[in-house]
This record gives C-alpha cells, sequence and structure tokens, in this order.
C-alpha cells in the first residue's frame, strides 16, 4: 500500500511540477514551517531498512518561492535517503532548486540503512540533519535513529538460486534449522542477551537439541517467520524477574517492526511452534507480542510444558492454542486473541494457578478461554480431556461470555474451576452451573468486574477495590506473583498481587 501511495503522490507531484515552470518565484527568506522539528526513526536493526517517515514542508507566505538547496548535513555521505515530492535528487541526498507554492506544502519522505558502528559508541544514535537554503536563510530538521546491533538467522541460498525450505506435514515453507556450530554466529542454538536477533523465515531446532534463551534475550522476527521445536527436540526459554520497565531480564519475542504504530498491532509474525513430540520445554519470563498464534503446543512425548511468568499478547488467532498437549502454567498473562486468549483443545491434561486470561478483542467471535475434547477433520476426530484445572485464576473481557466449553461425548472431558473470576452470560446449558455443580465449581465469583488497571495498554495490575481482591484459595497459592512479589493471605486471583495504582494528574 505504501508503494502505491508514493506512486500516486509521484504522478500528483510531476503533473503538478508541470504546471508550475510559468509561474516567478522568490529567493527563500527561511521561513518555511515543519510539521516536525524533530523526525525520529524509531529503532532499526543493523544494515536493514528502516520504515518510511514523513516531514511536511509548509510555505505560509502569499509568494512562490525558490529553495536553492535541501540537503543532509553529512552530505552524500549520510546513512539516510529522501524523496522531495516524488523526486530523487542526487541519490537522494541533495535537491536543488525546489519550488514551494504560496499557501501550499510538500511532502518529504524519509528513510535510513545504518551500521551499528555508524553510531555514537555510548547511545547506538544516528544522527543526522536536514539543511533548507543556508547562510542566514539555513533552516534545520534533526534526524535521530537508535540502531541495534542484530545477528540475522535466515534461509540461506541454494546452488540452483532456490531459497533453503523445511519440510512441514507434507509441505515445504521457507526456513533453517539451527546449527549449533554455524561458521559465521557460532552456536545457533544459544540465544544471548548481547546482540539482538532478527529471524526471516522458520528456524527449527534439530531433532535431540535443545534451543536456550538467556535472560534478556531480544528475538525479534519478520513477517511469515517463528520458531519451530521439532520431535524431541527442547526449548528452554530462562528469562528472570526485570526490576524496570525496560524488562531487561525478560526474553522478549516481537515483531521486527519497532515503530510505535505497530506496537498493538496483532499477525506481523508466526508462531512459536512446539510440535508433536518435543520433549521437556520450559518456559519462563517470556514477553511475546503481535504473532499469528503466540505458543503453538501440539501433543509432546508425556513430558509437561511448563510455562511460569509468561505474558502474550496481540495475537491473530491464540495466544496460546494446545492441542492434546500437557501444560503446568502458573502467573500467565493473555490478552487480545481474534479467537482465545486460551485454547486447548483435542483433549490433553492442563492446570493454571493464578493466572489472568483477559480477551479485549473487537472480534464477536473472541473468548478469553476455550477448551474442547474434538478437532474437526482429524483422525481420530476426539481425544479424552483428562483434566482442565483453573485454580486462582481470571478469565474476563470485553463480551459477555468469556468461557466457552465444546465437548463431543466420544472422549472424556474432565475440567474443574476454583476460586475463580469468570464472565458468562450462559445459564440454562449443564457445562456453566457455576453454583449448583460443585463437581466442576467452586467458590466462583461471576461476572464481577475485576478493575484491572487499564487492559487497552496490558495493565492487568489490581488494587483492593477490585473483586479479584483476597479471593483465593490458599491451598492453591503461587507464593510469588508475576512480578516476584509475595502475595498475601488469602492470596488475590490472578497473575498479580494486588498494589494502589498510580495517582493521575
Amino acid at each position: 500500500m505504501r508503494h502505491i501511495t508514493l506512486l500516486f503522490l509521484t504522478g500528483i507531484t510531476l503533473s503538478f511540477c508541470s504546471c508550475r515552470s510559468d509561474f516567478e518565484t522568490v529567493s527563500s527568506t527561511g521561513n518555511l514551517t515543519f510539521s516536525k522539528d524533530t523526525v525520529y526513526l524509531d529503532t532499526v536493526f543493523t544494515n536493514l531498512s528502516s520504515s518510511t517517515y514523513t516531514l511536511k514542508v509548509y510555505n505560509h507566505s502569499k509568494n512562490d518561492i525558490n529553495i536553492p538547496t535541501i540537503k543532509f548535513n553529512k552530505g552524500l555521505n549520510s546513512k539516510y535517503r529522501m524523496t522531495v515530492d516524488g523526486a530523487q535528487g542526487n541519490k537522494g541526498k541533495l535537491f536543488k532548486n525546489i519550488t514551494l507554492l504560496a499557501k501550499d506544502s510538500l511532502y518529504i519522505f524519509i528513510e535510513t540503512t545504518v551500521e551499528s558502528n555508524n553510531t555514537t559508541p555510548t547511545e547506538f544514535l544516528y544522527t543526522d540533519q536536514i539543511e533548507f537554503d543556508g547562510g542566514a536563510n539555513l533552516q534545520k530538521v534533526e534526524l535521530v535513529t537508535l540502531v541495534q546491533d542484530a545477528i540475522l538467522l535466515y534461509p540461506n541460498r541454494n546452488a540452483d538460486g532456490t531459497t533453503e525450505t523445511l519440510p512441514i506435514d507434507g509441505k515445504k515453507i521457507d526456513g533453517f534449522y539451527l546449527d549449533k556450530n554455524d561458521p559465521i554466529h557460532g552456536n545457533e542454538l544459544h540465544f544471548t542477551n548481547k546482540k539482538a536477533y532478527v529471524i526471516y523465515g522458520y528456524a527449527a531446532v534439530p531433532e535431540a537439541e535443545t534451543v536456550t534463551f538467556d535472560p534478556g534475550a531480544r528475538v525479534y522476527f519478520h513477517a511469515t517467520s517463528g520458531l519451530i521445536v521439532s520431535k524431541k527436540a527442547s526449548i528452554q526459554i530462562n528469562g528472570t524477574t526485570s526490576t524496570t520497565d525496560k524488562l531487561e531480564n525478560e526474553v522478549i519475542f516481537s515483531s521486527d517492526r519497532q515503530q510505535p504504530d505497530f506496537a498493538y498491532i496483532a499477525g506481523q509474525w508466526g508462531t512459536i511452534w512446539l510440535q508433536e513430540g518435543s520433549t521437556n520445554n520450559k518456559i519462563q519470563n517470556l514477553t511475546l507480542k503481535n504473532a499469528t498464534v503466540g505458543l503453538l503446543v501440539e501433543n509432546n512425548d508425556g513430558t509437561t510444558t511448563s510455562i511460569k511468568n509468561t505474558q502474550i499478547y496481540n495475537c491473530t488467532h491464540y495466544g496460546i492454542q494446545a492441542k492434546n498437549a500437557l501444560i503446568q502454567g502458573e502467573n500467565i498473562v493473555i490478552n487480545n486473541a481474534g479467537q482465545s486468549s486460551l485454547a486447548c483443545t483435542y483433549g490433553g491434561n492442563y492446570k493454571f494457578t493464578h493466572c489472568t486470561f483477559y480477551n479485549n478483542c473487537s472480534s464477536p467471535e473472541q473468548v478469553a478461554v476455550y477448551i474442547s475434547n474434538y478437532n474437526l477433520g482429524s483422525t481420530p476426530e476426539t481425544k479424552d480431556l483428562t483434566g482442565a484445572t483453573f485454580n486462582n485464576c481470571i478469565i474476563y473481557g470485553s463480551y459477555s461470555n468469556e468461557l466457552l466449553l465444546s465437548k463431543k461425548t466420544a472422549a472424556s472431558f474432565t475440567y474443574q474451576f476454583n476460586n475463580c473470576l469468570i464472565k458468562s452470560n450462559i445459564t440454562k446449558d449443564p457445562n456453566y452451573q457455576f453454583d449448583t455443580d460443585p463437581a466442576h465449581y467452586n467458590a466462583i465469583i461471576l461476572n464481577k468486574d475485576p478493575k484491572f488497571f487499564n487492559p487497552n495498554i496490558n495493565n492487568f495490575n489490581i488494587d483492593n477495590t477490585s473483586s479479584a481482591f483476597a479471593k483465593g484459595n490458599s491451598a492453591y497459592i503461587i507464593p510469588l506473583d508475576i512480578l516476584r512479589n509475595t502475595r498475601t493471605l488469602p492470596p488475590d486471583l490472578g497473575a498479580y498481587q494486588n498494589k494502589p495504582f498510580p495517582k493521575t494528574k
């Protein structure tokens, strides 16, 4: 769409320019105004092109003016590029004799591709200025870019020119196996916090190997990319608690689009796929954002996937999608998924304690938690749900029903909710008898607002006015909350121990 827009603007500009050659102009007097004094090009990765940013230049005078030069302070050596009303100038760096009509404006589109060695040693900032005119009429607009040094992981080119692929379910997808003895990166199965990683295509963990993520590791995924943990392979995410809002010790999986406009947009990359037969998977202190499916966990080899102190936000379909899996989750927070924040499907066994499952997605089909014992089109179609236990949890969202139980009689369907706050408008179905079915429900708080601080920015803290305050059962307590704060007795529901909300002005 951006390219279409640029072509459209270029066409208009060329047509417009051809009409204004007959106008008489006066020289620029240094009285231009700008839509921004400083253009911040958000974080880019070394050697990768940024998104395109816009600067608008205004001539508020009654005269058509001529701007002798528009250029970068660093001249032709600048790492920035620009177009001025669709024109490329001299290598996108220098433009001469630009006409700007009275009471009119022009567009400048700015991009950059920077190496980390072009930045300042302490801040990794690359800066320059766009200079308009010169001498006494000189005006400047600052340019600032944060550059993050990164390790790029991507499929190789084959000798015949094709791209390396992975065989997945009888199909081939762009991807590659991580190599513990890679000649360039060394051990690709060990993600450290020394540099960020940017992944193109799907990176797969070979059979019998383990991929490890150190505290503070940062992994950014390009569109249609992700991570696959193969049969007999393992993933170990070893994040720890952070003490600042920078999440310095969390492991973060996110999109490689780092500008603020993309901060809450779902579906920018694929998924973390724990395939059938993967083993001994452990996920701790992970923040995952803006995927299609956050975690896709399939039937494993009988070992339990442990997920603790983990946040998953803004996924197109599911935050966690489990298929006949074994999962034990503690202090998990999931928000915003087009279908379900948590989906436990095709049977399996699940236990979640002190978790917050919320869905604020605009889709009318969404729920916070979905549980089933079947998978349409599979052979066999049903599998036993031997357990789906929720203790001291919150299941809530923006729609009237946020819990969906869907079962077929051909397989067992065992579930239990203890001391949970649940939003539901279903009253006549026998599976939703919250007050009169102790075999499945105990001490349920129904349709009471938990009063989260701000779900729109994924802040699910509560204070002592919340209906989840001190409503937990001490028998299920996880002593520390998701931020490693000590829980009091009786504990609060959900992933967070209550604290006073910050005062607003």
